[in-house]
């Protein structure tokens, strides 16, 4: 399966042209990511965002852009050493040339700051859409693309900048975090850990509030998954808003009266507001509360394992029980760890040992960030377009051994330029 990763990265057609210019930044790339993340598709980006140079630099932007997503596959290395492991086969393949020379650190963090995070917010959009065929292995159930939405936090450098922008995490009394941190949510297509959206913030952000920024991804060839930190009567009809079928986990704490029991077991309920709920109890019920009733169906089940057992209550915007069984809902709804693989694969594996992001400044953190993500996906594509060939699970393929392979094959193929047109 390794092999099929190879051989997957390895076919694209390049072009080397030596004889446009003295720069060495001109035959610098990023190898076989540039051929998910093409010349034409950077330069629509930097059109967009008004970063098209009026004047020749060492660094032009398009070649900062793959500057930033070498710098998130190779995060545990400087940026010179970044800049040396993209012209390690210039020499091998005989057009280096005498005059020269690899940019200094300095100048590469000047020319990230000039590129800034917008670029790479819009590359991200541009790129990183849904890569599930419908023969995709995993990747649907019935005609609804399986997604998952999830948060975590990432270190950032412990500067002044920094910690104003995104905080501290403090928990109740416990000490505050040692770095400052970004709170991440993505929504992620299960079937391939491909994030097509997401958002962040300062780490005093909730998930909820990043959950509904994104809203506008949840479309009607979705069923969104969900885990219970992130129910909220507000956000459930605001992600019901797209058309998407959602599945979520919710607390036990919430009242949900038994409208109608079904033979599979799950149950037809409602959801109200918190205060019309209580205004309810109270004796006191609103004029307008009819027009507040969501349906949903639930479905409650008991996980067991290691002698201690856990009752699990999901509801679903999925109303009628012969359209999908309780208990084909609640296998469903395990996919969601699939997502929880996501943040591993990023930050244990992609991410340097320390699991510290390299920038000092809050833009460049957002950029690097969006690099990350960018990255990560162009992986999970390679991933699945070798599952998808041979009909197989792309859970079955390794993340680590696949990024490995395209960091070799950015090594050796190292004279293919991103400025050539």
């Amino acid at each position: 399966m390794v092999d099929r990763c190879a051989t997957i990265a390895i076919v694209a057609d390049f072009d080397i042209d030596t004889g446009a210019s003295g720069r060495l930044t001109e035959v610098i790339g990023l190898g076989v990511l540039t051929r998910l993340i093409d010349r034409d598709t950077v330069d629509e980006v930097l059109a967009k965002a008004d970063r098209r140079e009026t004047r020749v630099r060492l660094l032009p932007a398009r070649v900062v852009v793959y500057l930033v997503l070498a710098l998130c596959l190779f995060t545990a290395d400087g940026y010179d050493e970044v800049v040396r492991k993209l012209t390690n086969g210039l020499r091998g393949l005989r057009i280096w040339q005498d005059d020269w020379k690899v940019p200094t650190p300095s100048a590469i963090s000047q020319a990230r700051t000039r590129l800034g995070s917008g670029v790479m917010a819009e590359l991200f959009k541009r790129v990183c859409v849904p890569v599930a065929k419908r023969a995709t292995v995993g990747a649907y159930y019935q005609q609804w693309r399986v997604m998952a939405i999830d948060g975590t936090v990432i270190d950032v450098p412990d500067t002044d900048v920094n910690a104003a922008e995104f905080g501290y995490h403090s928990p109740g009394t416990a000490k505050q975090s040692a770095f400052p941190q970004v709170r991440i949510v993505n929504l992620v297509e299960c079937g391939t850990h491909a994030s097509v959206w997401a958002e962040f913030d300062g780490v005093k952000t909730s998930e909820r509030v990043l959950t509904e920024r994104m809203a506008a991804a949840f479309t009607d060839d979705m069923i969104v998954l969900a885990d219970r930190g992130l129910y909220s009567y507000h956000l459930w009809t605001t992600a019901m808003d797209g058309g998407a079928q959602l599945l979520w986990r919710i607390s036990k704490t919430v009242d949900l009266p038994v409208l109608e029991q079904y033979r599979d077991g799950s149950f037809r309920s409602e959801l109200l507001p918190t205060k019309m709920k209580a205004a309810i109890k109270a004796g006191r019920t609103p004029v307008d509360v009819d027009d507040y009733r969501i349906p949903v169906r639930v479905i409650e089940y008991i996980v067991k394992g290691r002698g201690e057992t856990e009752t699990i209550r999901l509801i679903t915007t999925i109303l009628e029980p012969q359209r999908a069984p309780a208990d084909t809902l609640a296998a469903l709804y395990q996919q969601r760890w699939e997502h929880e693989l996501v943040f591993d694969e990023i930050k244990t594996h992609q991410m340097s040992q320390h699991r510290i992001l390299r920038s000092r400044t809050p833009d460049l953190v957002k950029q690097e960030i969006w690099g990350l993500l960018i990255t990560h996906y162009a992986t999970q594509v390679f991933i699945t377009e070798a599952a998808d060939e041979l009909g197989a699970d792309p859970d079955r393929y390794s993340y680590v051994s696949t990024i490995n392979i395209i960091r070799r094959q950015v090594l050796n193929q190292a004279a293919i330029s991103p400025l050539n047109t």
